[in-house]
């Protein structure tokens, strides 16, 4: 039977990677690479990094696949979703055939955790499901929650709270929960931090984050929401891309 394993890598830091990791990668005979295009090769290229610290059988190979785009959601968000995942599972699967023998140990690279808001042992189940067989585990990675929490040296919850993880999708739809205590918010590509009502709010947010070229701002969201607007923009401007999180929290 072929094997997968899908490995959490951490939020861009190559130093991120666990023992457990490590040892998981050096038992890989194949990496399948997602290529996402020339806007986003700094990502491959850090996977290809990773692997290169952190790999030491020479014969492992490097397989790119090529991730097919995802259509605007418009009003059915979950519908363009699912199609999106559909399309990925037909790819997975031809390049599993195509380049996993039986008998082989092939590597997902995911960033942060694949238990957190990332979708890469849905697909992977889609796979089996379409008549695959495939035996797969996981190894957790430091997600880009705990890697906020650390640079910003903060602890998620007040004593007693609770700590809600969201989109910005989502945090634009229904504002700041009254009955949370802090919120987190993920794959925010709208800044909806700046469309919420500020009062009585702070924010700890973080691009990069891990990395040499992590950037950070904190304070409350009235007076820093504006200069993350623009941080954001002038980084994403200068590197094709950006991966951010933020915690926001009723003011003390």
């Amino acid at each position: 039977m072929r094997r997968l394993r899908i490995i959490g890598i951490g939020a861009g830091n190559p130093d991120h990677l666990t023992l457990q990791a490590v040892a998981a990668l050096n038992t890989l005979d194949v990496v399948f690479l997602p290529d996402k295009g020339s806007e986003k090769g700094a990502l491959r290229a850090l996977r290809e990094e990773i692997c290169r610290r952190h790999v030491t059988r020479p014969d492992i190979r490097m397989v790119p696949l090529a991730v097919p785009k995802r259509a605007e959601a418009g009003n059915d968000y979950r519908g363009a979703v699912d199609d999106w995942h559909a399309a990925l599972a037909e790819a997975y699967e031809r390049l599993f055939r195509d380049h996993l023998a039986e008998g082989e140990t092939g590597g997902l690279l995911v960033w942060g955790d694949p238990a957190l808001y990332d979708s890469t042992l849905r697909i992977v189940e889609a796979v089996c499901a379409r008549g695959l067989a495939l035996d797969y585990d996981v190894i957790p990675g430091i997600s880009s929650v705990q890697a906020l929490a650390a640079s910003h040296r903060l602890v998620l919850n007040g004593i007693g709270e609770s700590v809600l993880v969201t989109t910005g999708r989502r945090l634009a739809q229904e504002g700041f929960p009254q009955n949370a205590g802090s919120v987190v918010a993920m794959l925010d590509g709208e800044q909806a931090f700046a469309a919420i009502d500020p009062a009585g709010l702070e924010i700890w947010w973080g691009a990069y984050l891990g990395a040499e070229t992590e950037i950070l701002a904190s304070g409350p969201l009235a007076e820093v929401s504006e200069e993350i607007r623009r941080r954001r923009a002038e980084a994403r401007a200068a590197h094709g891309w950006i991966m951010d999180t933020y915690l926001l929290r009723r003011s003390r």
